[in-house]
């Protein structure tokens, strides 16, 4: 079962085209970050690995995670694009393979599930993500659209 993003924003946040072609030659230094223990915004990186909506090819990013108050092994992140006017391309993969997740937080590839917050559960759990990382709240300035908020849910292989 697919999710349903929030629609993109009219206004937000973009990368200039000449940056482009040097943060992708830079992506491999999310992983170096996420092997060493580095934090971003004094939040624990993790490797969430998804099915690429349009390829069906595995797909990795490194992001950074936030504790959920949910029982057993889940975790938090933010579809924050840095404030961009549209969703990371890892959200609309989560949202098309929802089921087909993987997460790595340092011990590990585990498979999970992801849904989407909404309603208050989204409202309390974003206050707490802005408590934790206060740069996340800025991220809202930048750009009209509702920042998505995943819980990634370990399950039984």
């Amino acid at each position: 079962m697919e999710i349903e993003l929030p629609p993109s924003g009219t206004r937000g946040a973009e990368v200039p085209a000449f940056i482009r072609p040097i943060l992708r030659a830079m992506m491999g230094t999310g992983d170096i970050m996420f092997r060493r223990g580095w934090k971003v915004q004094g939040r624990p990186l993790l490797r969430l690995t998804t099915i690429g909506a349009r390829t069906g090819q595995p797909r990795a990013s490194i992001l950074g995670w936030f504790p959920d108050k949910a029982p057993g092994d889940s975790w938090l992140i933010v579809g924050s694009a840095n404030g961009s006017a549209r969703h990371p391309g890892w959200a609309y993969n989560l949202a098309k393979n929802p089921g087909s997740v993987r997460v790595d937080i340092g011990e590990g590839d585990v498979p999970a599930t992801a849904e989407m917050l909404g309603g208050p559960e989204r409202d309390e759990a974003w206050s707490r993500v802005v408590e934790m990382a206060p740069g996340y709240g800025r991220y809202t300035t930048k750009t009209d659209r509702e920042l998505p908020i995943f819980r990634l849910s370990a399950r039984q292989s």
